[in-house]
C-alpha cells in the first residue's frame, strides 16, 4: 500500500513546501517511485522542481491524472503541477460534498503505482486542505522554531482529527517537524523542549536547521539535496527521509 503524506500547516513560511520537495526528491533517490502533488495556488512546489505551473489545475480537468503528471529532472520523481488560476482554486476549494468526493476519488486514482505521494497544501485551514487530508494516509506538520510556533496548532490538530473521522479515512498523524532550527538561540531550545514535552513521540527526532542553502535552492529549481548535497540542510533532510522510511 502506498503512503500519501499531506504536508500541512495553516501558517506560511514554516518550510512546508521545502519539506515536501526535499522529501519527494529524497525518496525518489532512495529508489521509491514518488509523486509530488502541488495543491498550493502559489505553485512553489512546481517551480521548486524546475517545472512551470499549468494554465488549469489537473485536478479539475475531466481527464485521467496520468495525462497531467509530468516527469522531473530526478529519476523516479513525478509531479502533478499546480495552477495559479483563481477559478480553479475556487473549484478545488468547493464546499459541496459532491466536489469533495470527486476530488478525493480523482486524487486517489491518480496516485496508484507510487510508493510515496507528497501533497503540498496551501497555508490555510480551508476546504482545500481538508479535502487533501481526507484523501491522504498521513499528515506531516512543519513548525518553525520561533515564538509563535505553538500558535494555531490546536486549530490544525482539530482539523486533522475531524479528517480522521471522515468515512473511509486512512489518515494518521505522521509527525511534527521542527524547521529553521538555530541551536545557538535560547528561544530555539525553549520551543524544542515545549513541543517535545507536549507532543512526545510524534515529533521527529530530526530538526531542519536554518541554512542559507535551503533558502537558495528553490530559486535554482532544485531541492537542497541536489543544490548543495553536503550542506547542513541537505544532511538533515536526508536524515528525515530515513526517519520517515522507518515509521
Amino acid at each position: 500500500m502506498n503512503r500519501i503524506l499531506c504536508i500541512a500547516n495553516q501558517k506560511g513560511g514554516v518550510g512546508k513546501t521545502t519539506t515536501a520537495i526535499n522529501l519527494a526528491v529524497g525518496m525518489a533517490k532512495s529508489g521509491r517511485k514518488t509523486l509530488l502533488v502541488d495543491l498550493d495556488p502559489q505553485c512553489n512546489a512546481t517551480s521548486g522542481v524546475g517545472r512551470e505551473p499549468t494554465a488549469r489545475h489537473p485536478l479539475v480537468w475531466n481527464l485521467p491524472l496520468r495525462e497531467a503528471i509530468r516527469a522531473t529532472a530526478t529519476p523516479g520523481l513525478d509531479l502533478l503541477p499546480g495552477s495559479r488560476s483563481f477559478r480553479d482554486v475556487e473549484i478545488l476549494a468547493g464546499k459541496s460534498d459532491e466536489t469533495k468526493v470527486h476530488l478525493e476519488r480523482h486524487l486517489q486514482e491518480g496516485m496508484q503505482g507510487y510508493d510515496f505521494v507528497f501533497v503540498d497544501c496551501p497555508p490555510s485551514l480551508g476546504d482545500l486542505t481538508k479535502t487533501a487530508l481526507a484523501g491522504c494516509t498521513e499528515v506531516l506538520m512543519p513548525i518553525q522554531c520561533e515564538y509563535f510556533a505553538m500558535e494555531g496548532l490546536t486549530q490544525m490538530i482539530d482539523v486533522i482529527r475531524e479528517a480522521m473521522q471522515h468515512p473511509n479515512s486512512r489518515l494518521q498523524f505522521g509527525g511534527i517537524l521542527l524547521t529553521m532550527y538555530d541551536a545557538s538561540l535560547e528561544l530555539t531550545a525553549e520551543v524544542d523542549r515545549e513541543v517535545r514535552d507536549f507532543f512526545g513521540e510524534i515529533v521527529y527526532e530530526t530538526a531542519i536547521p536554518r541554512d542559507v542553502a535551503v533558502a537558495e535552492a528553490p530559486s535554482h529549481g532544485l531541492a537542497v539535496l541536489d543544490y548543495q548535497p553536503r550542506s547542513r540542510g541537505s544532511l538533515a533532510y536526508a536524515e528525515l527521509c530515513m526517519e520517515v522510511l522507518e515509521t
